[in-house]
């Protein structure tokens, strides 16, 4: 589940922290970048798990209509939420309960929070067209969860506010974390059951060992990194640059330079994409400029051994 995507996230975030907080103690701090992301596997795990709060829920509010049912003579309430086949599964999931096992929290600490989303799910038309849908299959029942998810959970204020009580990580993690969530549910088949696999923490062990390097590489050669820019630049001025500017620069230098199979165009775009989301509304224009230039300036004089386009 940990890709490089994250990972360069949480190598910006903690860079930028490193510099901020002035303790310059980078095995506390490589420490403190796998725990943030460790953090983000436990995000996707609970967030996983909050469907089987919500079926638990569903559980509690049937057994109260069937008994009002059977104390005055109605019609049974259906079951079919409150039994879905997707989150029964879910909710029998090895790999999800190994997890939920080592927590000291899970969704029954929060009946308020349960209520409340359980609520907006019966009351919405997603809702109301699966329970009216002839359709009554797997495929229908984890559909629903997916719409569900996509629309209720995964822009949900409250949620986040409870998320944020419990982990100062996870409101930034959670936007990508959804993601995965998705990705998970699509993923699921029945015959499975509660074998289905969850996603790993790490996509690759290649990947854990990429984010150790890279944030060391980018801490413990800084000086050289600053003067690559400086040469790709001789009126390189850093008092006008945002310090999240060079932060971001001086990692992707660090990757153009540590992983010799990552392409340099890869490596320059995915910083760009991370200065629209980090720094100023001009950042990303200039890092991408600055970046294919530092890039160029490097491979011409031989310290960077790969390839880059023509400028068009």
């Amino acid at each position: 589940m940990i890709n490089r995507e994250l990972i360069r996230i949480k190598v910006v975030q903690l860079t930028y922290a490193y510099y901020q907080n002035g303790s310059k103690n980078i095995d506390t701090a490589e420490k403190e970048l796998l725990f943030s992301l460790s953090k983000a596997y436990d995000l996707y795990n609970y967030l996983l798990s909050l469907i089987v709060g919500i079926t638990q829920e569903a559980r509690r509010h049937l057994e109260v209509a069937q008994s009002r049912a059977q104390r005055e003579g109605l019609p049974m309430p259906s079951q079919r939420f409150a039994y879905n086949r997707f989150a029964m599964q879910l909710e029998e999931n090895r790999m999800l309960n190994d997890f939920m096992e080592t927590q000291k929290k899970n969704w029954n600490d929060e009946p308020e929070f349960l209520k409340k989303i359980y609520t907006l799910i019966t009351e919405s038309e997603i809702y109301k067209d699966y329970m009216a849908a002839p359709e009554d299959d797997y495929a229908a029942d984890r559909e629903v969860w997916r719409k569900i998810y996509r629309t209720l959970i995964q822009e949900n204020a409250d949620l986040d506010a409870l998320l944020e009580e419990d982990s100062l990580y996870w409101n930034d993690d959670k936007e990508i974390v959804d993601t995965f969530v998705l990705k998970t549910i699509k993923r699921f088949e029945e015959k499975n059951k509660g074998n289905q696999e969850l996603l790993p923490e790490y996509d690759s062990e290649d990947d854990k060992e990429y984010a150790r390097k890279l944030f060391r590489a980018t801490i413990m050669n800084a000086d050289e990194y600053q003067h690559y820019m400086s040469e790709a630049s001789r009126n390189w001025d850093f008092s006008r640059l945002a310090y999240m500017d060079i932060v971001i620069m001086q990692i992707a230098i660090a990757e153009m330079v540590t992983f010799p199979s990552i392409p340099v165009s890869v490596t320059i775009n995915e910083y760009v994409e991370l200065a629209k989301l980090y720094s100023t509304p001009r950042s990303a224009s200039y890092i991408n400029g600055m970046l294919d230039a530092i890039a160029r300036h490097l491979i011409q004089t031989g310290r960077l051994l790969k390839h880059i386009g023509e400028k068009k």
